[in-house]
Order: C-alpha cells, then structure tokens, then sequence
C-alpha cells in the first residue's frame, strides 16, 4: 500500500510533500499505491489521533532519543473508505489548510511592508534625504512630506534628521509589569479555559481568565531575551490574555503607536543591556536605557496612522487562520474515523473559509 524510507524528524510528526508523506522521527518516507490510497489522505490519516496513539504504543525507548523502529512501520492500521472519499476528505481538509497558508503568508508580506516603511522614515530617512536634495519624498503625499525636515544635525548617536533626538525608551513606553501574575504547571492545569497565557518567548497555555485586554507588545524579561544574534525575542499580541512574570507588557505611548516601538525594539542589538552569567535577563532598568528616536510628534503619529491598517489585518487574519486551524483539528478525526458525512463537514468548512 505505501513504500517507505527513513532520515530523521521528531516522531510521530508528518508533512505532505509531492505526494510523498514524511513520518519523523528518523524521517520515514511513505508513498502511497495511489490504486487504492489518496497521498495527501494518507498525510491527514497520520495527524489523526488514531495514529497517533500507534506510534507511542510502537514508540522505542533508546538512551538518547525516541524512535520508532523500522519494522514497525509498516505494522500501523488505518482506515480505508473508498478513493474517492479519501479524495474528498484530502480535498476538504487541504482547503482550510490552503487557506491558513495563505492567511500566514498573507501576514508575512503585511508585516515586511510595515518594516519597510519603518527602514525608510526612521533607519535610512529616504523622505528626509529626499527633501535634502530638493526632491519630492516618494510614496506619500504632500501634507505627510511636509512634516519632515530638510536637513540633517549631531546627536550623541550620530546624524539625525534636524529636530529629532534620542531619548530613552521610557519616554514612549507604556509598561505594565506589575499585572502580570505567574501561574505554575499545576495551577494552569486545574484552570484550563479559552484565555491565552504567555510567557517569555511564546504562547504557554490556555486558561480561565485573562490580566490584560488591549494590544500589547512582549519582550523577554529571562530566559528567552534575545536570539543568536543579540536581537530581542518578542511577541505582538492581542485580547484577553495572560502573561507570567517572564515578560515585559508593554504598549507605546506619547504619540507612539504599539506597532512603532515593536518595529524599534525589533531591528535593536539588546546584548548590551542584558545580564545575568546562568540566566539572561533584561530588567526593567536596563530596559529603559536603550534609546530610541523620537521624530516630531507630527511625523509619529502619521507613521501610527499609516501602518495601523496594516496591523488590523495581521490581527484579523490570524484569527481567522486559528479558527480554520482549530476547524481543521476538530474535523479530521471525525472525517478519518467516519463519525461525520462529508457534506456536514463541506458545510461547515463553506460558512469557514467564505466568512
């Protein structure tokens, strides 16, 4: 029914590539007879429950790493209604899982867009350089152009556009610290709800109530601070939540939208103003040393304008994409185990995908 051949991966994880289905953990490479087994159903049939719980059950125990052993790998049992119902299911569930590809790449243009503008206005200064040289800024109007300066000055970090300065990131920061409220395993574990609870460098948990209700900018406090590179490991967040004690909540102020002083914090080296020789830590009063460039409040608040419908749809896309996931992840156990129709499931993927 399916070839197969090993590599390496995290066990029982799969994915579906030119109609070949990957098993990890020593990647097993599976092909299906495609007279009798839909390639991308047998990828489906993988991430269902059912399978899941096989390959625990043949899951080896080695010294170092789990694996599943080759001669079991042909031992696993699925379900196996006609071809064309697997077409169908295939189909069904590869359309949300098209759609939530498309929302996530839809997200990364968004925010490389953001990005851009940022690099432009405050890292190159393109509409400053542009006045300079008696040229009309690119890519705004005339209202926008006309806020900024023709002209360059000193500042203690080098040349910034005429009026503008340096300060410290307190100034523009909004931080609430003091709300955060650590929750240990076992307490969120008896607390299990809908509320999204974080920590420093990611999504941790769900559970039955939320600290904070707004957009939010994350940063590691420790543990999780920056990457390899020195750059802060951050999390643009939004809604009721829950954050530990391991994260800076912050938003931007005086002028400076949220998205602002993520895009700041963002392209800063924080390896400076961490410590801690076990456990990195950014404290809240290093924090506040890292300086920030402050432009006329004119041009802050047009660049908040600007980029906050950018941000909507990031924000409007990813739930959309977690509500397809979690469509999808209720779905496909049903559908593999034959618990619900097909059209019933059409049905509820149509209202999905066509809100």
């Amino acid at each position: 029914m399916a070839k197969s051949s090993s590599g390496r991966g995290q066990v029982g994880s799969s994915h579906f590539q030119n109609a070949t289905v990957v098993l990890g953990q020593r990647i097993m490479q599976y092909r299906a007879d495609t007279r009798v087994l839909h390639p991308r159903y047998l990828h489906y049939v993988f991430q269902s429950p059912s399978l899941q719980h096989q390959f625990g059950s043949h899951e080896g125990s080695g010294s170092v790493v789990s694996h599943i052993r080759v001669g079991d790998c042909f031992k696993f049992k699925i379900p196996l209604p006609p071809l064309d119902v697997q077409r169908e299911i295939a189909e069904l569930l590869g359309t949300l899982d098209d759609r939530i590809t498309l929302l996530r790449e839809t997200n990364a243009t968004l925010e490389a867009i953001a990005q851009a503008l940022f690099k432009s206005w405050f890292v190159d200064f393109d509409p400053v350089r542009a006045k300079a040289e008696g040229r009309q800024p690119e890519g705004m109007d005339a209202a926008t152009a006309a806020l900024f300066p023709d002209s360059f000055e000193e500042s203690e970090l080098g040349l910034v556009p005429r009026g503008w300065k340096y300060m410290s990131l307190k100034e523009v920061t909004a931080i609430f610290d003091s709300q955060r409220v650590p929750l240990s395993g076992q307490e969120r574990a008896k607390r299990q709800g809908s509320y999204p609870y974080y920590g420093a460098a990611a999504l941790m948990d769900w559970v039955d109530d939320y600290l904070f209700d707004g957009i939010y900018l994350l940063t590691g406090e420790d543990g999780s601070v920056a990457d390899s590179a020195g750059y802060p490991i951050t999390q643009y967040v939004w809604g009721k939540i829950w954050v530990n004690n391991h994260a800076h909540v912050l938003q931007g102020k005086n002028g400076v939208s949220t998205e602002h002083l993520m895009l700041w914090i963002k392209q800063t080296n924080i390896e400076p103003y961490i410590t801690g020789a076990v456990q990195a830590k950014l404290s809240q009063s290093n924090m506040w040393r890292i300086p920030f460039l402050m432009p006329s409040n004119g041009i802050a608040e047009a660049f908040g304008t600007l980029i906050a419908p950018l941000y909507e749809s990031v924000r409007h896309n990813a739930e959309q994409a977690k509500t397809l996931t979690q469509l999808r992840d209720t779905l496909l156990p049903r559908l593999i185990s034959g618990q619900l129709r097909l059209p019933e499931a059409e049905a509820l993927v149509e209202e999905a995908v066509g809100a």
